[in-house]
């Protein structure tokens, strides 16, 4: 099922109010945002350059510590929906449970598609896919590991969606060797998802037809500002990344309250054992608080990270009730 957090939508209809009345928790989507998103009018009125491009492209080099090819998308989504047309039709194994958009994509391309759960099953691949850190249940895998699978697939990519606020994670920085490819979302650690943002980073040949898949103007001139202001801003990146590993920890203890395990998690969502996930979600959104479930795991229940005090308490007194 192509179920997704972010359906604020769903919630309305079955719960009622209004948008603003909703504290969406339901993403990983950061709810203290970067900050500074004025835009010069041309950003607006004109096509992206190719400097203006090549910039941006230059931002995230330094950010992700890349030096290999690197292609700014309309978000890692994006760079998921052109995979399957980077090579023939063959055998896919995605690491499992995980981001059920992977197994869309490659459905939709005929690939043979098989989900396996530990990274020794990948091998022999023609195309393997790991999220790192995994979405929804936070398993991480030490770069190394993943590294020791290229001679033994034909192309590894790895999602490094939530990978920012845990940089030691990344394998962005050996994204020039071939086979590997690194897909980083801008939107989720920056908050700013409607931007529509992200980057593919890996060899010059994937790259190169990942762009030509992308056309002229892959993104806009407004998310070309904004990303590359907020990729070379280190300072907000670093005390956020300490921000959220506190929340992480506050968030946990809350959700002990109410008799909820910890499952797992990244900085920016934690997944809970409930014992009954439509009904722990249903208790939260009489409060406007909504949240995400996983049909086939009945127990699950997935948080994002509230943003500011009066979102913390209005998630506290749900809780305790």
């Amino acid at each position: 099922m192509r179920d997704h957090g972010g359906n604020l939508d769903v919630a309305i209809r079955r719960f009622g109010g209004e948008a603003s009345d909703w504290i969406d928790l339901s993403t990983g989507i950061n709810r203290r945002p970067y900050p500074s998103v004025e835009v010069e009018l041309r950003q607006w009125n004109a096509l992206p350059s190719r400097s203006d491009i090549e910039s941006l492209h230059h931002a995230a080099r330094q950010a992700y510590s890349a030096s290999a090819p690197i292609v700014a998308v309309a978000g890692a989504q994006a760079a998921i929906q052109l995979l399957p047309r980077l090579s023939l039709r063959g055998r896919a194994r995605i690491l499992a449970p995980t981001y059920n958009e992977y197994v869309a994509a490659l459905s939709a391309s005929a690939w043979e598609i098989a989900e396996v759960s530990d990274l020794e099953a990948l091998a022999g691949a023609d195309l393997a896919v790991v999220a790192n850190p995994n979405n929804p249940d936070g398993r991480r895998h030490d770069p190394r590991d993943l590294l020791a699978l290229l001679p033994r697939v034909g192309r590894l990519m790895v999602d490094e969606s939530f990978a920012d606020a845990v940089p030691g994670l990344s394998v962005a920085s050996e994204a020039e060797r071939a086979g590997l490819l690194v897909l980083r979302s801008f939107g989720k650690f920056y908050g700013l998802a409607g931007l529509r943002l992200g980057f593919a980073i890996g060899s010059p040949r994937d790259i190169a037809a990942l762009g030509a898949m992308a056309g002229p103007w892959p993104v806009s001139g407004a998310a070309i500002a904004i990303g590359r202001r907020a990729l070379l801003d280190d300072a907000w990146a670093k005390a956020t990344s300490a921000r959220l590993a506190r929340d992480c920890l506050r968030l946990d203890a809350q959700a002990r309250t109410a008799g909820w395990t910890l499952l797992g998690g990244t900085p920016l969502f934690r997944l809970y054992e409930t014992g009954d996930g439509p009904a722990a979600q249903e208790r939260l959104a009489g409060a406007r608080i909504w949240s995400r479930v996983f049909p086939n795991k009945p127990g699950w229940l997935r948080l994002g990270l509230p943003g500011d005090e009066t979102e913390w308490s209005r998630l506290a007194a749900a809780l305790s009730r």
